[in-house]
């Protein structure tokens, strides 16, 4: 049988690691976290938290990750969950190998996601956000006659259930609900940088309740977020909406 790659491309802070710790807890499914990350950060030399940790343990060169990405999947598993970050397809890179994948995308309020990311990155750029990657992407990919889907990190927070239920339906892949729950603590496929990025993960059991954030985006970064708003509003508006019918 042909084994299922489902590509999650999102932008940090975006609820991107609880979903991979809900793809997890499916036995029929193996996961990565941000395979790209260490390309990312050698060919920009942006500054992250562990950045030089990040490219000592991951591969730094993306036609080797691609490689391994589209090869046998680890653990003879049938499913292969890839957590993605979209400003991690950096200009130059092929993407041809998308192709191979079964691609969906994960978006996130920009003002929220922007007063938690600048606590992190207090000069961060759009960019920096993977909306507007994720943009090109869903135009890419809309292009070649596949458009990816496109779910609502709050969405899925209000009503996890019926969102994985739907993304399921979209991938072709059984939903089951054992994606609601897991374990807490570390993985050993959290990347390198868990330490810096992962505390309320590694605590947690499922998808936290959703709570409006209280926090403010940071004067500055204002041009920052009206860029955002508008390249979140066109993929928003292309979401899985929860009132969609699962049946």
């Amino acid at each position: 049988m042909t084994p299922i790659r489902i590509a999650m491309w999102s932008g940090p802070r975006n609820i991107s690691t609880a979903l991979l710790r809900s793809w997890g807890a499916r036995p029929d499914t193996f996961v990565s976290d941000e395979p790209l990350y260490a390309h990312y950060l050698h060919a920009t030399g942006i500054d992250h938290p562990g950045s030089a940790d990040v490219i000592a343990a991951g591969e730094t060169d993306w036609r080797r990750v691609v490689e391994y990405l589209c090869g046998p999947v680890p653990n003879d598993k049938p499913i292969w969950y890839q957590k993605h970050m979209a400003h991690h397809l950096l200009p130059g890179m092929d993407q041809q190998w998308l192709g191979s994948l079964r691609n969906c995308l994960l978006i996130r309020d920009p003002r929220s996601m922007l007063a938690s990311l600048s606590k992190v990155l207090p000069n961060l750029s759009a960019d920096q956000t993977g909306l507007p990657q994720q943009v090109v992407l869903y135009e890419l990919l809309s292009e070649q006659g596949a458009p990816p889907p496109i779910v609502d990190s709050t969405d899925v927070l209000r009503d996890p259930a019926t969102m994985l239920e739907l993304l399921c339906k979209q991938l072709d892949v059984p939903y089951t609900d054992v994606m609601l729950h897991w374990e807490p603590g570390r993985r050993d496929t959290d990347g390198s940088w868990a330490s810096h990025w992962y505390a309320n993960v590694w605590q947690s059991t499922g998808f936290q309740p959703y709570r409006p954030s209280e926090d403010n985006v940071p004067d500055h970064l204002q041009p920052v977020l009206d860029e955002c708003q508008l390249l979140y509003d066109q993929l928003a508006d292309r979401r899985i909406h929860p009132a969609h019918s699962v049946g």
